[in-house]
């Protein structure tokens, strides 16, 4: 089966930084997969380069198979991306924002869809508001919102509840937790070291633009016994 995502040997530097030294991964599809590591780790360079929005170096991204420089446009409407950045156009409503994101993907009449989505996220009384009037935290579920207007079969999570209340959390983990259900694949970075544990199969630490450990969730923790993923995690960075 063709892995939902694959990575070979990703580089990218920044002048002297270099921001990923040789990623390798793949995630099959309908992983549920935390991508974990400190600030600076490479992280979010790695999910832009997956989204397009930077170019790698040198290496080859996959998405469902799809190379997302020579086959951009289908790995593109193939991926759901909610970036950490609260980035919105401040001149539509929610509603309106939602439907102009469809339109990105050549989607049309697809109000039962946005209304399902709007009810998971809570969002259904923000319905008819104007994005510059929510909270930080209402605009965070918008953008968890965006990715998921185009049902991707691959849905990237780049820390979605920073931010965001917990009876928030607890009813978007219950709609990804669904989502992954029915078949997505779930990229996941998080400082909520709790939720990776509870909510990821497999896991990968990264340290400076380098992947330094990669198993399933049970085995991370197998190896250090009565520790929880954050004592490893402190460990693995300290290493």
């Amino acid at each position: 089966m063709t892995a939902a995502v694959s990575l070979t040997n990703v580089i990218k530097r920044f002048g002297p930084l270099q921001a990923l030294a040789g990623v390798s991964l793949d995630i099959g599809q309908g992983e549920f997969f935390g991508l974990l590591g400190p600030n600076g780790a490479g992280k979010t360079t790695l999910i832009s380069a997956l989204a397009g929005l930077i170019r790698a170096d040198s290496g080859s991204l996959q998405v469902m198979g799809h190379d997302v420089v020579s086959d951009f446009r289908v790995a593109r409407r193939l991926l759901g991306v909610v970036p950490q950045e609260l980035v919105f156009d401040p001149f539509f409503n929610v509603r309106e924002t939602l439907r102009i994101q469809s339109g990105y993907f050549g989607i049309r009449k697809n109000d039962d869809w946005i209304d399902e989505i709007l009810a998971n996220l809570d969002l259904t009384g923000k319905a008819e508001t104007n994005m510059r009037r929510l909270s930080g935290g209402m605009k965070r579920r918008v953008l968890v919102a965006q990715a998921l207007v185009h049902k991707p079969p691959v849905i990237v999570l780049d820390e979605p509840t920073a931010g965001v209340d917990v009876e928030l959390r607890q009813g978007l983990w219950q709609f990804i937790r669904r989502l992954n259900g029915e078949g997505h694949t779930i990229v996941l970075t998080t400082h909520y070291l709790e939720e990776a544990e509870a909510l990821c199969n497999r896991i990968a630490l990264m340290k400076q633009g380098r992947i330094v450990a990669l198993d399933t969730t049970e085995r991370l923790l197998a190896e250090h016994p009565g520790a929880s993923l954050e004592e490893v995690f402190i460990r693995t960075m300290r290493a």
